[in-house]
């Protein structure tokens, strides 16, 4: 079955240094999705140690729940966010939204 539009929560602003949680889910996929995010649509690697370009973006993304949790947040991850979920029937994207730091 192929994924709903997953229902995206993030921060609208995020002091900097503070941690952020985004979350992004959905109920009907099956199997279950798999879920990715992007910022400004760019892809953010789920290991941050092999992207070069995010070398200074201390985040955790948990492909099985969704989950993208900045440590500590700072000026260069403001921008708009948006997720996909994924499964082998298809795949489902949220709405862009914006977080400020």
């Amino acid at each position: 079955v192929k994924p709903m539009t997953p229902r995206c929560t993030v921060p609208k602003a995020v002091p900097v240094g503070k941690s952020a949680s985004l979350h992004c889910h959905e109920n009907e996929g099956f199997p279950k999705s798999t879920y990715s995010w992007y910022r400004n649509s760019e892809p953010l690697s789920p290991d941050t140690k092999s992207n070069a370009k995010s070398h200074n973006s201390s985040y955790t993304l948990n492909p099985a729940t969704g989950t993208l949790v900045f440590h500590a947040v700072h000026k260069g991850d403001t921008g708009r966010y948006s997720c996909i979920a994924t499964n082998d029937a298809g795949f489902a994207k949220c709405e862009e939204q914006e977080m400020e730091v």
